[in-house]
This record gives C-alpha cells, structure tokens and sequence, in this order.
C-alpha cells in the first residue's frame, strides 16, 4: 500500500530526454504516444525475448494486465525507472524489481466493475439465479423461496477503494455494513476481530490485497466461524481462500459462495468447484468491461504527464 507518511519519488528525466515507454499492445501505443512529441512508445511482449535497440532504453515499463516480468528482462533494461501497472493488484512485483524501480498500480481503474460484479454476484447468490437459470435451461418450472439482500448483515473484508465502492453500492438495500481491514480505524474494524464478526453476517465479501496475511486468510477456521446459510463472495484473488476447506462446506451444504477468482486459477477441467452446490463461478471477470481497459490506459497516460511535468508519481506501491 501506498506509504501516506514519504514523499512521492519523482522520476529523473532531463528536460530534453525523450521517454521510452515498453507497453503491452498496439492501442497503447497510439494512446502513449500522443501524451507528448517526447515519449516514445515500444510495444513489448516478454514470450518474444528481451528488448533490443530503442527499447532497451526504456525508462518506464507497462506490463500486460497483471502479468510477470522476469529478471532477464530486467536486467536488459538498466535505464529502467518505473513500472507502471494497469491493475490495482500488485502482489507478482512488490519485492522483485531491483531498488532503483518504482513501482505504480492503477487504483481506480477496475474499482467501478469490480465493485458491480461483487453487487451483481451477491444478488444473484442470494435469490437463486444459478439454480433458476439451471432450470430454465431445462425447461423446469421450480419455485422455491431464496434470501434476500436487502437489510442483509454484510462483512466487508477489505476497506480499500473498490471496498468502500461496494458498500456504497449495497447501501441502496439498506444493508448493515461493516468493514474490516489489516488495522483497525475510526469505522473500521481489526482483521483480529474477525473470530467476533463472522458469525453475525450473512454476507462476507472479500476484497482485500493479497499480502503474506491474506493469504489463505479463509481457512477451515475462518469459514467454521461464518453462520449456517451464510454467502462468501471472493472478488479478491484464489489464494485468499483455502479451495478444500470452502469445498468442504460447500459439499456439505452448509454455506453457499459467489467466486470470480480460485485458486488454482484457471480452474482445470474436472476440478470439485465446478460441480460444488451453492457456489456461483465467473472466470475472473469482475474488471472486464471495456471502461475497464480505457481507465487504466488514462492512469498510464496520466502518469507519464506527471513524469515530463517533473511532478510526484501517483498510486506508488511501497509494500502491502
């Protein structure tokens, strides 16, 4: 997480140096480039080998989505500068890039489609689309009665951006929110607390990011502590989750979950969760929408115009 207490780096660049930028598709390219007559964009895809020419200049680097970067491609970059990525989550960089690289994430930019997926996926789990869509898929008329989420107990794991986008989202179903997060602040619980506050909700939303303290966070305990019936809802990442502890009660029908991430991820063909009752599954789309993919080409943009302007770097990660 950004550190609130040190002033922002700014990158070094003389006031004549043209800015090479390595970036993941030919759309940014144009959308780089027309930033300033000084910025030259180099599309760069890591399976094709390590820069060459003009690009292994390059002071500032965009991955594709949240994807890795290996030390051989680092080392083939020693102007490198910057890494700018176009997701919020950071967690295959923070601590891998040499000391001289700074890196950035795009806070916001997937914060209005993942907070609606979470509404969308919570609602639907809640009044049973899944096993409506089943049946009218296989021309059955089953009524049953579901639950609701209107004036819903909901634990909101995580009191982030996209967290809080959330919770003001649900607030129109008169929900009765509560937020948890790694400290405990003025409106927001403890992590430690959590023993307390799983068994009133009805609702545990996790977005939270994925840290050594997050990971596996829903343990076999964690879940034994939520209440009979209750809703998980993962628009974090996988390894939030212990994947054979959430089957297990699953499998046995006492809680129901509403996932966009799993661990292992993709999931494989013939993997439990595919069948496991009481769980709605979407194939990590919770970002894809396309104001998605021009957000987060405006926090690169943006970025880059803080950079020639000489200004502090925005959304700096320093450690989770």
């Amino acid at each position: 997480m950004p550190d609130a207490t040190a002033p922002a780096p700014v990158l070094p660049l003389g006031p004549e140096e043209t800015l090479h930028v390595l970036v993941p598709s030919r759309a940014l390219v144009e959308a780089v480039e027309a930033v300033s007559p000084r910025v030259r964009a180099h599309r760069f895809d890591p399976a094709e080998g390590v820069p060459t020419g003009e690009a292994a200049q390059a002071q500032v680097m965009v991955p594709r989505g949240g994807g890795d970067v290996d030390a051989d491609v680092l080392d083939a970059l020693p102007g490198l500068r910057l890494v700018q990525l176009m997701s919020a989550g950071a967690e295959k960089f923070v601590g891998r890039l040499p000391e001289r690289v700074t890196l950035c994430n795009a806070r916001g930019a997937h914060t209005p489609s993942t907070a609606e997926w979470a509404v969308a996926a919570t609602l639907a789990a809640q009044r049973g689309i899944p096993h409506f869509t089943r049946a009218q898929d296989a021309g059955r008329w089953d009524f049953r009665t579901e639950h609701s989420l209107v004036g819903a107990k909901v634990l909101m794991v995580g009191a982030g951006d996209i967290g809080r986008t959330i919770g003001r989202m649900m607030a129109g179903f008169d929900v009765e929110l509560t937020y948890v997060a790694r400290t405990a602040r003025d409106g927001v619980h403890g992590i430690d607390e959590l023993p307390e506050l799983l068994p009133e909700a009805d609702v545990v939303v996790l977005i939270v990011p994925v840290t050594p303290q997050t990971t596996g966070l829903v343990d076999a305990a964690f879940l034994a502590a939520m209440k009979d019936d209750a809703l998980l809802v993962n628009a974090a990442r996988g390894v939030v989750v212990d994947t054979d502890a959430l089957l297990a009660e699953l499998a046995s029908g006492r809680l129901r979950a509403a996932l966009d991430v799993t661990e292992p991820e993709p999931l494989p063909e013939g993997h439990p969760l595919w069948s496991a009752p009481g769980l709605l599954l979407t194939p990590h789309v919770g970002g894809a929408v396309p104001e998605t993919n021009a957000r987060a080409a405006a926090a690169v943009t943006d970025q880059l115009r803080r950079v020639l302007a000489g200004e502090p770097l925005q959304n700096v990660v320093d450690e989770y």
